[in-house]
């Protein structure tokens, strides 16, 4: 698969989720999609990451807007995950790495001067189009769920002026 670019639409795909259907990005069209991708279930920024996202999943909805977390876990791992923290979303399994590489967000990390390779924490938007409109790499859990939703309200507001 070719590797996304902002302002490209994105090929569809259809990946194991924590939904009981696969998700399948073309579904989601005429909403934005908010996904998240993230290094791995049951750590602790990963689980705030979730959190944030989750207590915000509401202002998400009323914006049109639909939000899903990805990480190489499985889809056991994920439900447990879903589950234990009572996240509002869904979870995307990516165990063969298709849609991470897709995206891009495999790279060299270094824990302990071990380097290995691994999701770097990154969050993109796709519009209502399936166009690819905003990502954030080397994400800084803080205040990101706000930064994003924030992101989405501007955009909409943009979007009203121009029916205005």
């Amino acid at each position: 698969m070719k590797k996304i670019e902002i302002c490209k639409k994105i090929k569809n795909f259809t990946v194991d989720s924590t939904n009981k259907d696969d998700f399948n990005l073309e579904h989601y069209l005429g909403s934005n999609i908010v996904l998240f991708f993230y290094p791995k279930d049951n750590t602790p920024v990963c689980t705030q990451e979730g959190i944030d996202f989750s207590e915000n999943l509401r202002k998400f909805k009323n914006l049109n807007t639909f939000v899903f977390g990805i990480s190489r876990d499985s889809l056991k791992s994920h439900n447990n995950f879903k589950d234990k923290f009572k996240y509002k979303f869904d979870l995307i399994s990516d165990v063969d790495q298709n849609i991470c590489n897709l995206f891009n967000v495999i790279k060299e990390k270094n824990m302990y001067g071990k380097k290995y390779m691994g999701i770097e924490r990154s969050t993109f938007i796709i519009n209502k189009k399936g166009i690819l409109i905003k990502e954030w790499r080397k994400v800084k859990v803080n205040g990101h769920a706000e930064e994003v939703l924030n992101y989405i309200k501007e955009l909409n507001k943009s979007e009203l002026q121009l029916f205005a």
